[in-house]
């Protein structure tokens, strides 16, 4: 098959619309169940070049959530640990610490939960039962993988009333050396990204400190392949072999550093001790569960500690968590990774990025204040990796 119609394109009065092998030859995947659409092929396709690098890079199986064409997070096979499993809402999971890529998924699924909200997830290893299981409890579009156990795939069919979209790509498939896009009738060709992002960007370091853990080095790696699927501008941070913060398609790179800093502190703060014991009510489910650990922790729509709101999410009312709760717990997270598609024009970027715990970045290089962004990272004994490596993606 080197065809396949889909319902419309991404909107509903984008018609005809379906996905095609220009040479004729056959299409790298099957729909095992569902029927995807045309933003759900995109998302599958972008997360299962990122998830493929990933393992290839890092030699762990690797998990990503897709949200609108860019990575929510992604994550490697690393265990959780209990608190860890208590914020992502899996630690009554049996068989987890048994399954990398089940930890893998929990990491890159629990990460930044509002986002992830009907994603579509990508996984770089045959789906496992386990890791199946994870997924059937989440609100999810759909999931690619190079292939699915028995025993998962029934799991994944009984999702959306038999609906779930499930694809399996041929892990060998090559694609094209030139690529193509139409914009406005008009055609855009150039040769695919294939530049191998590994520990050998990392070895221009540029500042006073040049002290680059293994564990930094991973996740610099993790930072730097989710970027490079990731709309641009994109700055993302990492911890612990997952991408933890990503900022995605602002025009200004602050706006990236800030939003993906932002996520990040919500990532911390989601495994603050008053967060992980507020006492939700049995009825409430997960989605819900998610908004309202988002307005606890960024006190945003509405107080849901005050009276007359907590009685509707908890059995008794929580102890709010405070600034000064949030900046000491903050303080404690000193080893985060930072990357970035293109380089920091200003110093303000490390400033930002430095209150969210980053200690070592990754960037290209290249601007012409390189030299103050270089003395902003000494100011905080940084470290600093010029790549030499642009990474937009559009």
């Amino acid at each position: 098959m080197n065809e396949l119609e889909l319902k419309y394109g991404c909107n509903p009065n984008q018609k005809p619309s379906r996905i095609f092998m220009k040479d004729g030859s056959d299409l790298p995947i099957t729909v095992l169940n569902g029927k995807p659409g045309y933003i759900n092929f995109l998302d599958a396709f972008n997360a299962w070049q990122l998830v493929k690098e990933l393992k290839e890079a890092l030699g762990l199986p690797a998990a990503t959530s897709f949200k609108h064409v860019s990575p929510t997070s992604a994550a490697v096979g690393i265990p959780l640990s209990p608190e860890l499993k208590r914020a992502c809402f899996v630690e009554n999971v049996e068989g987890l610490d048994d399954s990398p890529l089940a930890c893998a998924y929990a990491r890159a699924r629990g990460t930044d939960r509002l986002c992830s909200f009907g994603d579509w997830a990508a996984l770089s290893d045959v789906c496992d039962e386990t890791t199946a299981r994870l997924i059937q409890h989440e609100v999810s579009d759909g999931v690619i993988a190079p292939g699915y156990t028995p025993e998962a795939l029934a799991i994944l069919k009984t999702k959306r009333k038999g609906n779930y979209n499930i694809v399996q790509i041929d892990p060998n498939y090559v694609p094209a050396e030139q690529e193509t896009k139409d914009v406005f009738g008009i055609t855009f060709q150039q040769g695919r990204n294939n530049f191998k992002i590994g520990p050998h960007l990392l070895e221009n370091i540029v500042t006073a400190n040049k002290d680059l853990p293994e564990t930094a080095k991973r996740d610099l790696i993790v930072a730097l392949i989710t970027l490079k699927y990731t709309q641009s501008n994109s700055v993302c941070y990492a911890v612990d072999g997952q991408a933890i913060g990503v900022g995605a398609g602002q025009q200004s790179r602050i706006h990236c550093t800030r939003l993906a800093g932002t996520k990040a502190d919500t990532w911390f703060l989601r495994q603050h001790p008053k967060t992980l014991s507020l006492p939700f009510l049995p009825t409430l489910g997960r989605p819900e569960r998610d908004n309202v650990i988002d307005s606890y922790i960024n006190g945003n729509e509405e107080d849901v500690c005050a009276d007359g709101y907590w009685q509707k999410y908890f059995t008794t009312q929580p102890e709010p968590l405070t600034v000064r709760d949030r900046i000491s717990w903050l303080s404690t997270f000193n080893n985060v990774a930072l990357g970035s598609d293109a380089f920091f024009p200003f110093p303000d970027n490390i400033e930002r990025a430095r209150k969210s715990g980053a200690r070592y970045v990754a960037e290209p290089g290249g601007s012409i204040r390189d030299d103050l962004v270089i003395a902003k990272c000494d100011d905080y004994d940084m470290v600093m990796a010029f790549t030499g490596m642009r990474l937009f993606h559009h």
